[in-house]
């Protein structure tokens, strides 16, 4: 049990000493741009970037292929991909369709639209979707699952791996303005104090809700339904694609009675798509379990 406990605090870890190591890394490259952006956002990214530079040699140090990840050849991928973004579409568009049928989200009258204008922001809101999925896949439905499977167990595993997923959304601080003169380095680790504070935030616990429900989903794709990573890229991008131009087109109508069913995180994700996801899963999970009960019935 103590080792399951330690083997399972092993990302925790690692999150901790890329994000020192991007404090201190994160202070000189703020004084070497003269501060030309945000301290908090340096530190953010480079914590992204160390955890992404990460996979290969953990896939070394664990023994593990690209196949052991979820990758398939090239152009089965390209073609389970866009059946998961079939199934991203399927999966989060009734939420957004209900949302707006509830009032909760309004068409934001303020832009006008062209046929250029849509077709320009839905390519970008995809390739940017599509880079958000390839980066965080291969590492909480790719590495995290094929570390933990064997040495877990699939559920505590399928927990384990959206629990990280849903909190690395949250560790966050605020923009704040520091002046290139008289920031020190104190302040970086000040910023990332603040930014695990964020955790606890009461605020973010339906958003956290609804992106562990995300990570649950996503992974029983790969544990229980046995698909590839492809799937689960296609699926993200479909998810986060339709957020981003939710974020275009629509606004939250703060007069809503209904607006607790949507979170401030993103203004979509919520209690709403986080029952919608548990329902889904639950409906799954339900029919294996009835499926295989009759199989060894006949």
């Amino acid at each position: 049990m103590q080792n399951k406990l330690i083997l399972s605090l092993i990302p925790l870890l690692m999150l901790l000493l890329f994000s020192i190591a991007a404090c201190v890394l994160g202070y000189w490259l703020f004084l070497g741009i003269d501060g030309e952006a945000y301290l908090s956002r340096i530190i953010s990214r480079m914590t992204q970037v160390f955890l992404i530079l990460s996979i290969y040699p953990v896939m070394r140090y664990l023994k593990l292929s690209a196949s052991d990840l979820g990758f398939v050849a090239f152009r089965a991928f390209i073609q389970q991909m866009l059946r998961g973004i079939i199934l991203g579409i399927v999966t989060l568009l009734p939420v957004l369709l209900l949302s707006y049928a509830l009032d909760i989200i309004v068409l934001d009258e303020t832009r006008v639209w062209t046929v250029d204008k849509i077709a320009i922001s839905l390519v970008v809101a995809f390739i940017l979707a599509l880079l958000i999925s390839f980066l965080e896949e291969p590492m909480f439905r790719g590495i995290l699952i094929s570390a933990y499977s064997k040495r877990l167990g699939i559920t505590a595993t399928i927990f384990l791996s959206s629990f990280y997923y849903a909190i690395l959304h949250f560790i966050k601080s605020k923009k704040h303005d520091i002046s290139v003169d008289q920031v020190a380095l104190s302040d970086s680790f000040k910023l990332l104090a603040e930014a695990f504070q964020n955790l606890l935030n009461p605020e973010n616990f339906s958003a956290f809700w609804a992106l562990l429900m995300v990570g649950i989903f996503l992974a029983v794709m790969r544990t229980h339904l046995k698909l590839s990573l492809a799937w689960c890229i296609g699926c993200h991008t479909a998810w986060v694609w339709q957020i981003k131009m939710a974020h275009k087109i629509t606004d939250v109508n703060k007069e809503s009675d209904l607006l607790y069913l949507i979170s401030p995180y993103d203004g979509v994700i919520g209690p709403m798509v986080a029952v919608w996801l548990m329902l889904v899963i639950m409906g799954y999970l339900g029919y294996k379990h009835k499926f295989s009960a009759l199989q060894r019935v006949s």
